[in-house]
């Protein structure tokens, strides 16, 4: 008696799962054509803008640098031309100008900081997780060395009195080689990130899971079968763990994605 009732519901859910399929309009409807899939799948590589933002960011720091020295050239180590840079300064003091300066220098550089993390949160959603994580610290180092030299900036003006007191004018010649200092830093990281930058638009290359599946087409060596994602010799655990991450949660987005394309498509030919 079981056994017929449940054969029973076996074809009755049957019938109505092929029912479901024949009615379905997008089943019935016409085949997408390759050519439409492939311009379904297939993204549109899109550089990184963040070029043009570091080399505004050098030329201003080069800038504030050149000023630094002049003023304190001029105006800070001789009082030679201390009327005109009163005049000049509007009364305002030489120190005050450089540390004000100094201050807005780090805002520029966090602002940086901000606006090249949002291009890469972008670029990690398309699928080049290597490129995020090989410029992931590089793009940090030239905030973290401006908050380093604005410690170090405390740390001489606080005593600048007692500095001076010891060797004249030590505490503006320390000062001076804080702000060159970090000039040098935050330019050697900035022509590095800039050339990262560079070389990844010119290659405009595939998301890394359809670079690896290209090279992977090509391989005949099983030992040449390994992937990011999988786990290497000398690859730590947290390692392969967030690559795994980010390639999962891209694989989802993409998923996501294409799936709304088709049924773009398939909507289309029906009403076409």
């Amino acid at each position: 008696m079981d056994s017929r009732r449940l054969s029973a519901h076996a074809s009755n859910a049957s019938t109505d799962f092929t029912q479901s399929i024949e009615d379905d309009p997008l089943i019935d409807g016409p085949l997408i054509s390759q050519d439409a899939l492939q311009s379904a799948i297939k993204r549109e590589f899109q550089g990184l803008p963040t070029t043009w933002i570091a080399g505004i960011l050098t030329v201003i720091h080069v800038a504030y640098v050149s000023v630094c020295v002049v003023l304190a050239v001029l105006c800070w180590l001789t009082d030679d031309h201390s009327k005109e840079c009163k005049a000049a300064l509007n009364g305002v003091d030489t120190r005050t100008v450089v540390l004000l300066g100094k201050v807005g220098m780090w805002l520029l550089v966090f602002m940086f900081e901000r606006c090249v993390q949002h291009h890469h949160n972008a670029v990690r959603r398309r699928g080049y997780l290597q490129f995020y994580r090989t410029t992931r610290n590089l793009k940090r180092l030239p905030l973290l060395i401006h908050s380093a030299g604005n410690a170090a900036v405390l740390v001489v003006i606080a005593p600048s009195s007692l500095l001076d007191e010891k060797v004249k004018n030590l505490s503006v010649y320390l000062l001076l080689v804080i702000v060159c200092a970090e000039l040098l830093m935050t330019l050697i990281c900035l022509l590095v990130y800039t050339v990262h930058v560079t070389r990844f638009n010119a290659q405009r290359p595939g998301p890394d899971i359809s670079e690896e599946e290209r090279s992977h087409a090509y391989s005949t060596n099983a030992s040449d079968m390994h992937t990011e994602t999988g786990f290497r010799d000398g690859s730590s655990l947290e390692e392969v763990v967030e690559k795994q991450a980010d390639l999962i949660e891209y694989l989802k987005q993409h998923n996501t994605l294409l799936s709304k394309r088709i049924l773009a498509l398939t909507s289309q030919q029906i009403r076409d």
